[in-house]
């Protein structure tokens, strides 16, 4: 979406880096991702198929840790050997969503990239200060808006009234605190049997995304005395679609808060537990959003501040598609620059001498971003029964790997609170 937003009349690769959060199939199409080809690829065989002469722009869309290992690989593969010397492609990144927590980390993490796009007003000057706190160079931030806004405005009014509680795959954490929400948006059901509740969910059970879910909501859900009521079920899909029939947004911190609010939707950042930094909720101190589920349940509707929502970069307004010009302006003038200078990252193994290399190595690459022995020479493409049995290993250790997350790990944690 991101590549699309700036650039738009492009052929686009996709590239899915394998790993924990690789997202499945369903996941894509389920958010609309479409590319022109795509394949499944390790790091270091990423960084060698990027001729610097066969693409224009890459995106990097990825977690931070991901991010610096492949500019540090990037950079490395078009400095040496035949791929050294003349154009290189534009090197995009940026940290999506609510950026809550780990900004400096995740933002240094980014740092090195042609352009670091920032959500909003508000986020590119947090970014930026970042940058400078450090002594890096924070021209690369450009101020944009989240790629997945859009839908119509909320005009009200469904048959029914839609109250839809957005789930977080890891906010908040523990099992109490995740009962409480289920119970508490199913009691809203029960108390008006006249609206329709749904819980929204990002992955099935067995799929991931960049956290880790290891209480599932459906699994939760089981222990819900007599049941989910008639008017309460969970649903997947694409969230836009989802907001298309809703008529009140509930949720901790998720980012489905701020789709919701550009759509004019009304939406509740719930108090609940708290708020607190490590929940998120945090993010919308003086939005007018934050209620809890008591005022919910008598009727309360919240009503945002409109100062609050363009810092945020979601007051439609009809101006969402002038957001992205910054963005398409930086990204056509560094393509048509003659030549780029390389990718300088601020971690290096000067500066993060302890904490570059393991980053790095979790991507097969070492310090300098060359592959490290053995992963540089395992072929990447087999054909015929090996590639077969490749995938079914691979589809296999995956499986329990998020067998232990999500039913192994909390049982131990359990048992040693015994």
């Amino acid at each position: 979406m991101t590549a699309y937003r700036i650039q738009p009349d492009i052929r686009l690769d996709g590239y899915l880096l394998r790993g924990r959060a690789t997202p499945t199939v369903r996941q894509l199409d389920e958010v609309g991702a479409r590319a022109d080809a795509l394949r499944e690829i390790r790091g270091v065989d990423f960084v060698r198929s990027i001729d610097r002469t066969r693409y224009d722009v890459v995106v990097l869309a990825c977690v931070g840790g991901a991010v610096q290992a492949m500019l540090h690989g990037l950079a490395h593969a078009w400095s040496t050997g035949a791929a050294a010397g003349g154009r290189r492609p534009v090197v995009v990144t940026g940290y999506v969503g609510v950026v809550y927590e780990k900004l400096a980390d995740g933002l240094l993490l980014r740092h090195g990239a042609d352009v670091v796009l920032a959500n909003s007003r508000h986020d590119a000057d947090r970014f930026r200060a970042v940058y400078r706190g450090v002594g890096a160079d924070g021209d690369s931030v450009v101020e944009c808006a989240l790629p997945f806004l859009g839908g119509a405005p909320y005009q009200g009014g469904n048959d029914p009234c839609t109250v839809v509680f957005a789930a977080q795959p890891s906010v908040p954490e523990s099992r109490a605190d995740r009962m409480y929400l289920l119970r508490r948006a199913v009691e809203h059901a029960r108390k008006h049997p006249d609206r329709e509740v749904l819980i929204k969910l990002r992955s099935k059970p067995g799929e991931h995304t960049t956290h880790i879910e290891e209480l599932p909501y459906q699994k939760l859900a089981t222990k819900i005395p007599g049941g989910l009521p008639a008017n309460c079920r969970a649903v997947y899909g694409n969230m836009g679609e989802v907001l298309d029939r809703t008529d009140l947004l509930v949720t901790v911190s998720s980012t489905a808060a701020l789709e919701s609010l550009h759509r004019g939707i009304p939406t509740a950042v719930l108090t609940d537990l708290g708020v607190r930094e490590t929940l998120g909720n945090h993010h919308f101190l003086g939005s007018g959003c934050l209620a809890s589920w008591d005022e919910l349940d008598a009727g309360h509707r919240p009503d945002p501040d409109p100062d609050w929502l363009a810092r945020q970069g979601v007051a439609a307004e009809g101006d969402y598609e002038r957001a992205f010009d910054a963005a398409r302006d930086r990204v056509t003038a560094l393509r048509e620059a003659p030549a780029l200078p390389p990718l300088t990252p601020y971690y290096t193994p000067r500066t993060a001498p302890g904490y570059l290399p393991g980053i790095l190595a979790r991507h097969g690459l070492d310090p300098q971003g060359e592959p490290l022995p053995g992963h540089a020479d395992a072929p990447e493409e087999t054909g015929g029964l090996r590639r077969i049995a490749r995938e079914t290993v691979r589809e296999a250790a995956r499986g329990a790997y998020r067998h232990g997350v999500q039913r192994v790990a909390p049982a131990i944690r359990r048992w040693g609170q015994l």
